[in-house]
């Protein structure tokens, strides 16, 4: 499958390229809008084009423009979370300075910062790192974001998904249907249809820490509020508020035995819950059916 992808680069002051703008991109017989736009270069704005092939998606990172397309793709919606490499992405990114007149390099920032003074034009700087967020460069369809500097480019967002001020998705992970995201959706962790990620709950990512597996999280399911979860979770699955639940947590059955919460992955129908008395964690069938919102997810 040919890829093809019409970029704008922001480069500083010495010309080294910060970050690209992918407004137009053809992904086989599928655009991300319909009409190519007409871009043109200026003083510190670049235009370049990209033709590669599907395949070059499995190859690691090369530069800038490539990690910026990779990044485009997912959050168009045009590659899921895991299906692509992203081998090379923090070390092809670099750190920069994200203001409201855009990415400005380190080296950059002082001088603009003084301009911005001496012009009494508002230079804010919102943060300084490597990924800026989803919507300065794509507005997702049929979604709603209360806080948009808490997801970043690279996420993959579904209709119907809410965010909330507490919502946080990073790249590369997303939602996979219609969904209420109050907690957070670590790099490499999908969400599954009609599901309720709760209040300050998180999902255990594989950026560092030494966890490799994947997390996963089914359809129907909720995350109670702070809660937390480390392992793939079937569909129809509940963990009630405040438990964390890792993969090596001890997990007692319905029926007497005792099981690390690792050998539960991908199971459905499961209540996860502290009991109150004996303070073990167990794992009961789960006859509640979770449904959200209509209205509140009729974005």
């Amino acid at each position: 499958m040919n890829i093809y992808a019409l970029g704008l680069a922001t480069e500083s002051s010495n010309g080294d390229m910060l970050e690209v703008y992918f407004p137009y991109i053809e992904f086989g017989e599928k655009k991300n809008i319909l009409k190519k736009p007409i871009v043109n270069s200026s003083e510190n704005k670049k235009v370049i084009e990209i033709n590669c092939d599907l395949s070059d998606l499995s190859s690691p990172i090369k530069n800038i423009a490539d990690a910026y397309l990779r990044l485009h793709l997912l959050s168009y919606k045009f590659v899921l979370p895991n299906s692509i490499n992203l081998e090379g992405l923090f070390r092809a990114l670099p750190n920069l300075v994200w203001t409201n007149q855009g990415a400005v390099s380190i080296e950059d920032i002082q001088s603009k910062l003084l301009e911005s003074k001496i012009k009494s034009q508002n230079l804010y700087i919102r943060s300084i790192d490597k990924f800026p967020c989803l919507t300065d460069y794509i507005i997702p369809q049929g979604v709603r974001i209360a806080d948009a500097s808490r997801v970043r480019l690279g996420a993959y967002l579904s209709e119907g998904t809410t965010i909330m001020h507490e919502g946080f998705v990073n790249f590369n992970a997303g939602t996979l249907g219609k969904a209420m995201i109050e907690g957070r959706i670590s790099a490499g962790v999908v969400v599954g249809s009609d599901s309720d990620l709760g209040g300050g709950c998180s999902t255990m990512g594989t950026l560092s820490g030494g966890n490799n597996t994947k997390i996963s999280i089914g359809k129907n399911c909720l995350l109670g509020a702070n809660s937390g979860l480390g392992i793939p979770l079937g569909d129809n699955c509940i963990i009630e508020a405040g438990l964390y639940l890792t993969s090596g947590t001890k997990v007692a059955l319905y029926d007497g035995s005792i099981l690390k919460a690792s050998e539960l992955s991908n199971k459905d129908n499961l209540l996860f819950r502290r009991n109150s008395i004996t303070g073990s964690v167990e794992a009961k069938n789960n006859e509640l059916t979770i449904e959200l919102n209509s209205e509140l997810h009729n974005n």
